[in-house]
C-alpha cells in the first residue's frame, strides 16, 4: 500500500512536533532538578547566641609611678633592683648631696649670725638706744635666713629617695653615676614601682563598635605566650573622647585639602579600661591582649545563617523556600548578631526554610537580590 506525499508530510510533522515536546519537557526538568541542587537552604531555629566586639590592646598595670628627683644630682646609690616589692616610703636610691649639704651649712651659719644681730638690735630698742627701722631690718634679714636654711635642709632630704607606693621595681633602675635631672617637662626617671598584683587592659575599640560597649561587660582574651588559654575580664571604663583628639581643633593651622582628606578618610578608635582577672600572677606588663568583649547574650533566639540575610531600600530581608522549593521574599527584623548567625525578631517562625544562595526568580528580584548581594560583600548587614 502507497502512502502519498501529503500523509508522509503529516506523519514528519507529528513526530517532530512529540519530539520537540518531550525534548522541552526534559530539559525544563534538567533545570528544575539544576535550580534545586544550586539552591542551599538553612532551617530557621533557636539557640543561645552571643555578640561581641574585638579589639585590641596591651596589659598595664592599674598602679604605677615613675620615681623622678625633685632636685638635679648624680645617683650616688640604687638600693633595689628589678622585681623587687617594696613598700611606701622605703629607701630605694641615695644622690650625691655633698654640694646641698655645704649650702644646708652656710645657711645654718647665717641663721645664727643674723639672730644674734636681731637679738642685739632688740635689746637695744627696748633701752632706747637703737631705732626702730634698724630692728625691722635685722628682723627681716633672720626671718629670710632661717626660710634659705629650710630650703637647703629641704634639699639635702630630697637626696634620699623613697618610693611612693608599695609595689614591684618594674624595669631596671638608673645606673650609678647617672645625673638625675629635675624638672617638670622631662626629668630622668630613676625607676618605676608598679602594682602588678592589678593589671588592665587598654583596648582601643572602633567607633563603629564603641556604642556597644558599657560599663561591666565581660570579656574574654587571649596572649600569645599562652596558646589555647583564655583569661577573662570586664569593662571598667570608657573613654569619652577619641584616642587622637580629632574633634579638638584649638590652636591648629588651616589644613590643605589634600591632608584634610586623609584625616577624615582616618579610622578613629576610642580607649576602653578593662579590668584583668589575673589570680595566678601569670600575665605580664605590656603583652598584647586580644580581646572579645561580650556585648549580647540571648538565650533561644530564632536565628538564621548571616548568608541567608539580604538588604534593600526597604530593608532587611531573607528569601524564605516552601515545599515546593519556590522562594517569596520575607521583611525581616533583626536582633543580636555574632559572626555566622543572626537573630531574627519578626517575619519567621522556627522550621522554616531559607535560601541562602543568590537566586533570581524574576525581573524585579533580581534587581533587589543584585543590590543586596552586593552590600554583603562588603560586609554584614546593618542590625
Amino acid at each position: 500500500m502507497k502512502i502519498n506525499n501529503k500523509v508522509k508530510a503529516a506523519i514528519a510533522v507529528i513526530i517532530i512536533a512529540a519530539c520537540s515536546v518531550g525534548g522541552y519537557q526534559y530539559y525544563q526538568a534538567q533545570q528544575t532538578a539544576k535550580q534545586a541542587t544550586a539552591t542551599e537552604t538553612a532551617t530557621v531555629q533557636r539557640m543561645n547566641l552571643k555578640s561581641t566586639v574585638s579589639a585590641t590592646g596591651t596589659i598595664s598595670p592599674v598602679d604605677s609611678v615613675e620615681v623622678s628627683p625633685k632636685i638635679t644630682a648624680r645617683i650616688n646609690s640604687i638600693l633595689v633592683k628589678e622585681n623587687d616589692a617594696v613598700t611606701a616610703g622605703q629607701t630605694v636610691a641615695t644622690l650625691d648631696g655633698k654640694d646641698y649639704e655645704a649650702k644646708r651649712d652656710q645657711a645654718q651659719f647665717k641663721v645664727t649670725n643674723t639672730k644674734q644681730e636681731y637679738e642685739r638690735y632688740l635689746y637695744l630698742y627696748q633701752v632706747g638706744a637703737g631705732t626702730k627701722q634698724a630692728l625691722d631690718t635685722a628682723e627681716y634679714n633672720y626671718n629670710t635666713a632661717v626660710s634659705a636654711l629650710s630650703e637647703a635642709e629641704s634639699d639635702v632630704n630630697e637626696t634620699i629617695i623613697t618610693a611612693p607606693m608599695d609595689g614591684v621595681v618594674v624595669g631596671e633602675p638608673k645606673p650609678v653615676g647617672t645625673m638625675a635631672v629635675q624638672g617638670n617637662s622631662n626629668p630622668t626617671v630613676i625607676m618605676r614601682v608598679a602594682n602588678t598584683s592589678q593589671k588592665q587592659i587598654l583596648a582601643k575599640v572602633d567607633e563603629t563598635d564603641i556604642g556597644q560597649i558599657k560599663i561591666g561587660q565581660n570579656a574574654t582574651f587571649t596572649v600569645d605566650t599562652y596558646t589555647g588559654q583564655t583569661f577573662t575580664a570586664h569593662v571598667a571604663k570608657i573613654s569619652q573622647t577619641d584616642t587622637s583628639n580629632t574633634w579638638d581643633t584649638n590652636g591648629t593651622s588651616s589644613s590643605s585639602s589634600s591632608s584634610s582628606s586623609t584625616s577624615s578618610a582616618s579610622v578613629i578608635y576610642y580607649y576602653v579600661t578593662l579590668d584583668v582577672d589575673d589570680p595566678d600572677n601569670v600575665l605580664r606588663l605590656g603583652m598584647t591582649a586580644r580581646v572579645d568583649i561580650e556585648t549580647a547574650d540571648v538565650d533561644g533566639a530564632l536565628t538564621v545563617p548571616i548568608a541567608a540575610l539580604k538588604t534593600n531600600d526597604n530593608g532587611s530581608y531573607v528569601l524564605r523556600v516552601n515545599s515546593a522549593g519556590q522562594t517569596e521574599q520575607v521583611a525581616v527584623t533583626t536582633g543580636v548578631m555574632s559572626d555566622e548567625y543572626v537573630q531574627i525578631l519578626t517575619g519567621l517562625e522556627a522550621g522554616d526554610k531559607v535560601s541562602i544562595t543568590y537566586n533570581a526568580s524574576s525581573k524585579s528580584s533580581s534587581s533587589s537580590n543584585s543590590s543586596s548581594k552586593n552590600k554583603q560583600q562588603q560586609g554584614p548587614p546593618p542590625m
